[in-house]
């Protein structure tokens, strides 16, 4: 949910500048040579993805479109081209008057998509095109990989709840759009009142360490944060002695205790003599909460823990190891002319150091075995073949300029789950392997 939907105030400031200085003086090369106004097709997709991931998670797309929307060239950011000498008078004047008319196709927000997928295809003349390359990569290669690390870990969590708590591992608004992110795939809620307050994700938190040492004793802080916070808070038992803590804990809160969180030491012997404890003292109801650098691998081992939630920080926010996707965004097809009814050609880098290329405006779809999971990701040229055409993945984001394709966050939260059930099993092996689908290619006759 954006805060717009939410009827909450926010400055939306322009995000022309959130671009590399190459996107301009090309325009201004291609206004000069007249070719600026062909009409042209960029793809964003990656060619690899991270070392023993089996498939990746589309996220920012919601993001890319506010984006697009509020690319603007107002007097602040023309007066800085012109100050610096970036791009000439004609071009100062073009960029003053710049709107995205385009459309712009991609896998729905939530999809998961693998090596060649066409994540995102933008249409329009080469000039509105090419400037908008920076902030869609940037948005898509940041928030896809804090997704992809998120639908890891709660493939190993299971049916255990996921809290974000990593807003202090990363800068400020990164923290946010991480935490967009991890709701896309699969964590519950954030300990970052920004990503509440701007996409109405769920908020929790009650207390660190530092609350408890504030305190004279341990029954004070607990006896504390009880009385403000209710008997169903959740109190932190580590600070000290684990053992002791939790046998004050039930006697400050009673047996109605939400829940308490072990942020240190061997996690799973810990859980294991902390829930014997809690069910000796009559709080069976009691949770128990688990922080402290947690990432897939170490979730997934806790699995026969009896652990109710986990937390999770500076792993998720990282990517897991895999801060970035390596996504791209290349011309695909260009017309021939300036004319707008020029047919469109492929084209494509071509080069050594696995850096080529496919040219053509493309489709993808998935196909489906006979028991309907996914087996294989389909892109191609030219027609959709028939037994492939209600499989189609891309969908029309904008249309004439316009945004058509904005949602609630909790739908492409939704859309991943789904997507990730519809692939086969392999695909949440933590163990390192290949994507779990390969890429097949149809090749077509023209860029169109």
């Amino acid at each position: 949910m954006n805060v717009a939907d939410l009827g909450l105030p926010v400055d939306v400031p322009s995000t022309a500048l959130f671009t590399d200085q190459y996107e301009l003086t090309m325009l201004q090369a291609a206004l000069r040579a007249g070719t600026a106004e062909r009409r042209s097709v960029f793809e964003v997709f990656t060619r690899r993805l991270p070392d023993g991931r089996r498939y990746g998670v589309v996220a920012g797309t919601g993001r890319v479109l506010d984006a697009v929307e509020n690319f603007r060239f107002d007097e602040d950011v023309l007066g800085f081209l012109r100050e610096r000498e970036i791009v000439d008078e004609q071009t100062l004047e073009w960029l003053a008057g710049y709107r995205f008319s385009g459309d712009i196709w991609g896998y729905p927000e939530g999809e998961v998509y693998f090596p060649g997928s066409p994540i995102v295809r933008v249409e329009g003349t080469f000039a509105e095109c090419v400037l908008l390359e920076t902030v869609i990569l940037s948005i898509l290669n940041h928030d896809s990989a804090i997704a992809a690390a998120a639908s890891r870990m709660a493939s190993a969590a299971g049916d255990r709840p996921l809290i974000e708590m990593g807003a202090r591992r990363t800068h400020e608004l990164a923290a946010v759009a991480a935490s967009r992110a991890a709701y896309i795939g699969g964590f519950s809620t954030t300990s970052d009142l920004a990503a509440g307050f701007r996409y109405g994700i769920p908020t929790v938190g009650t207390s660190a360490h530092a609350f408890t040492l504030l305190h004279d004793q341990e029954r004070d802080a607990f006896r504390a944060q009880v009385a403000a916070l209710g008997r169903g808070t959740t109190l932190l038992v580590d600070t000290y002695d684990v053992a002791e803590a939790v046998r004050t804990a039930v006697e400050v809160a009673g047996p109605e205790l939400g829940a308490v969180r072990i942020d240190s030491g061997d996690l799973l012997l810990v859980a294991h003599r902390v829930r014997h404890q809690l069910d000796e003292l009559g709080a069976i109801a009691t949770k128990i909460v688990v922080t402290s650098d947690l990432d897939e691998y170490a979730i997934a081992s806790l699995a026969a823990a009896p652990v109710d939630a986990y937390g999770v920080g500076t792993q998720l926010v990282t990517g897991s190891g895999h801060p970035t996707c390596s996504m791209v965004y290349k011309l695909v097809a260009r017309a021939e002319s300036a004319d707008p009814a020029a047919p469109l050609v492929p084209v494509a880098k071509k080069s050594t150091g696995g850096k080529t290329s496919v040219g053509g405006r493309k489709w993808a779809a998935r196909r489906l075995d006979d028991e309907g999971v996914a087996e294989a990701e389909v892109i191609g040229t030219g027609p959709v073949p028939d037994e492939l055409a209600d499989r189609q993945l891309l969908v029309q984001l904008v249309k004439g300029g316009e945004v058509v394709a904005r949602e609630p966050l909790d739908v492409p939260r939704a859309r991943h789950i789904a997507a990730r059930a519809n692939l086969p099993l392999s695909a949440t092996q933590l163990s390192r392997g290949e994507p779990v689908l390969p890429t097949e290619y149809v090749q077509g006759r023209s860029g169109s």
